[in-house]
């Protein structure tokens, strides 16, 4: 069960009561979504391939509010995104509707992510012209792929609550879908953390966190 949370920032988010944790900080859903993974991600990784072309995998689909972030921002600057969420207890639809994240984007962006929802859970779709979307039902380790990803939003609950989603091992195994120069953003940073990231050949950068959060994690893959 999901229960419908306003966070400090007026922005909602959702309560997990089986997981115990909020999909996203109750500092400011809104503001965590835009700091750590559209400024410290997405527009970070746009300059790195700098094609008109992004490609996302985003660790947690969880509300989709990072995605809505995305597709607004790449639909503005006229960038093509390839996203591809992954999450193991995908949100019914009603509960998508609930969290009011349609006021942050555009009437065509959220009526296409509602009419494509559950397509979307069975193959990509275009929600827009060339954004397209696919989210994944099934648990990281499980998960193989042979496309790379331009960038990776590891947007997991935290070690906490979830410490299986933070083991070597499972970064070691996210990391392998990352192109070369490919870049590993999340909200968390942790000494163990970045020894796992530098052990499969990235560089660390701490940057400053969401509020609520002194610092975070931006990570490069250097082969």
């Amino acid at each position: 069960m999901n229960k419908l949370i306003q966070t400090a920032d007026g922005s909602n988010t959702l309560y997990n009561e089986s997981i115990g944790e909020n999909y996203h900080s109750k500092h400011g859903a809104l503001q965590e979504s835009k700091h750590v993974f559209i400024d410290a991600g997405l527009k970070h990784a746009i300059t790195s391939f700098p094609d008109e072309e992004i490609s996302i995998l985003e660790v947690g689909f969880g509300t989709g509010l990072n995605f809505l972030m995305s597709i607004a921002h790449c639909t503005e600057h006229q960038i093509i995104l390839k996203y591809t969420g992954l999450e193991a207890f995908p949100l019914r639809i009603e509960e998508l509707e609930s969290t009011g994240y349609n006021a942050y984007v555009s009437d065509a962006i959220w009526n296409s992510l509602i009419d494509n929802y559950g397509k979307a859970l069975l193959q990509a779709v275009n929600l827009l012209p060339d954004q397209q979307l696919k989210i994944v039902q099934t648990y990281l380790h499980r998960f193989e792929t042979t496309q790379r990803f331009d960038l990776i939003y590891f947007d997991a609950f935290s070690v906490q609550h979830q410490p299986e989603m933070w083991t070597d091992e499972i970064i070691t195994h996210t990391c392998q879908f990352l192109k070369p120069r490919g870049i590993f953003v999340t909200y968390a940073i942790t000494g163990k953390l970045k020894r796992a990231l530098k052990a499969v050949g990235f560089t660390i950068e701490k940057l400053p966190g969401a509020p609520g959060k002194r610092e975070m994690l931006r990570a490069t893959k250097t082969f």
